[in-house]
């Protein structure tokens, strides 16, 4: 940790795994870190959390960031991140009276189709044209069903950043339109669509009121401050969810500029002056707090596949390996789970290969540079939409620790990439709460370093070009990606 002078900013990361605290100074520097796991219950398509256990673990990483040398009294605002989709209901105390259902929580099927004919014209004006079973709208729907009585006991919705928020504060305190867009929240005029609440029986009292992300929604009370440490009177600011939240952490908040997550799997969002709108649903975009829009999508095909296939691997000694290899002619659709998302919707899509593998190094060759051809392909999907794509490419995630898959990547998309020093959600929401005071770019440019700029190697210009085409036939042979995209990417590469 480095000293770093002056005010300092508190970010959480709510996690699916664990919750994860930086207090960082207005320069960048990290002045302390904390973490503390969070456990899960998986059944089925079901994924439930107990919400009681994220305040035990907010406290206890916010006490070790301030082990780890951080001084809370400098702290001058806090902002809390949560899995996108992710509620639980509370009754009249505050209280959380049923499990929370987590992002990928897949039970609300039924549902789904309800809040899709009732809201059609609703989603397609918000440019995501329908909703999922994942999300946060029909999840609420399908809690209501089971509960029947939720309403007339005067049960409300909270998303899973509400609950700290809530416990900062003191009181209930409004939601912000990040959180809610997958409840239905229309985050370009800050409301709710109430005509789609009344068709599908959700009373408007039941959910928070709206704000946009980096509002200040209050102050930390003096129960929470003599529970974690901070000064009663800290600004609370409203949050995003993680996937945004790492964006900013990446300092891509500039329009035109991308952040590609390559972790389990790949999450590739932006930002654009005006909101982007998607005819196949597979792009949708929240609301940024400089009142930019933020489109992305995430794909199935990520690095997740190598620790499931190379667990027992010297990975160093196999990318050397690799390296040897590339470009292979071997094609993988490097999926880590059945179904794409992004960037098409194919929820019969399977993993493949063209061929079988000669060798393991030739099988994990194929695996990065199958998934650096899908990252092309959804920068040719979101330039289809009119995306701008032209600024800066900030690379994250856990694969970024692969020294030829990030060279790679530059090379594959022909574009220079950075790589941040200390990119994390948590450092975002660090960036979000001292964008309260001031313009975010120059928020996250002062707080966000770069590590390191790769440029593409110009003799590996063309060397890419013809496997890439070659996927995009097999895409297409198999009905998955529709002719218009794939047109579009050749189109590109010949550019």
């Amino acid at each position: 940790m480095t000293a770093g002078g002056g005010d300092a900013w508190l970010g959480i990361d709510l996690g699916t795994q664990g919750v994860r605290v930086v207090v960082a100074a207005s320069d960048g520097s990290l002045l302390g870190e904390g973490s503390c796991p969070l456990t899960s219950h998986r059944e089925g398509d079901r994924h439930e959390q107990h919400p009681e256990q994220w305040w035990r673990a907010v406290r206890t990483a916010i006490g070790r960031a301030r082990t780890a040398g951080a001084d809370l009294r400098r702290v001058q605002g806090v902002a809390v991140d949560a899995t996108s989709g992710t509620i639980t209901m509370l009754d009249r105390r505050g209280l959380s009276v049923t499990p929370a259902l987590m992002y990928d929580d897949g039970r609300a099927t039924a549902e789904t189709d309800q809040v899709n004919d009732a809201g059609e014209q609703q989603w397609a004006k918000a440019g995501y044209q329908r909703m999922q079973r994942s999300w946060a709208l029909p999840k609420l729907r399908w809690l209501l069903d089971h509960y029947p009585h939720a309403a007339e006991n005067g049960w409300r919705l909270a998303h899973q950043n509400d609950i700290i928020n809530g416990k900062l504060v003191g009181h209930a305190v409004p939601t912000d339109t990040s959180n809610a867009l997958k409840t239905g929240a229309d985050a370009a005029q800050v409301t709710w669509p109430e005509a789609v609440l009344a068709a599908l029986e959700i009373p408007r009292a039941m959910l928070p009121d709206l704000v946009l992300p980096g509002t200040v929604i209050g102050q930390v009370c003096a129960a929470a401050a003599a529970e974690t440490g901070l000064a009663e009177g800290t600004a609370v600011v409203a949050g995003m969810t993680d996937g945004c939240a790492a964006q900013l952490g990446s300092g891509a908040t500039a329009v035109g500029s991308w952040n590609s997550v390559m972790g389990t799997t790949l999450v590739l969002k932006g930002v654009t002056k005006d909101l982007v709108r998607d005819p196949h649903g597979v792009v949708y975009s929240h609301r940024s707090p400089s009142g930019h829009w933020l489109p992305g999508g995430a794909s199935s095909v990520g690095a997740g596949l190598v620790a499931r296939e190379f667990a027992d691997a010297d990975l160093d000694r196999l990318t050397r390996e690799a390296a040897a290899l590339l470009p292979t002619d071997l094609l993988r659709y490097p999926l880590v789970s059945p179904g794409e998302r992004f960037p098409f919707v194919a929820p019969d899509a399977r993993a493949f290969g063209s061929r079988e593998p000669a060798t393991r190094a030739e099988s994990f060759a194929a695996l990065l540079q199958g998934a650096a051809y899908v990252e092309r392909l959804c920068f040719d999907y979101v330039d289809l939409l009119g995306a701008p794509t032209d600024g800066a490419i900030v690379l994250t995630g856990g694969a970024t620790r692969n020294p030829l898959w990030n060279q790679l990547r530059a090379d594959v998309l022909r574009r220079p990439v950075t790589l941040p020093r200390n990119a994390q959600p948590a450092l975002g929401m660090a960036v979000l709460a001292a964008s309260s005071r001031a313009p975010l770019d120059s928020v996250a440019a002062a707080m966000v370093r770069p590590d390191r700029t790769l440029e593409p190697c110009r003799s590996e210009k063309h060397r890419h070009e013809e496997g890439y085409l070659r996927l995009l036939d097999l895409l297409v042979q198999r009905g998955w990606l529709p002719g218009v995209v794939a047109t579009h990417a050749r189109e590109r590469t010949a550019l």
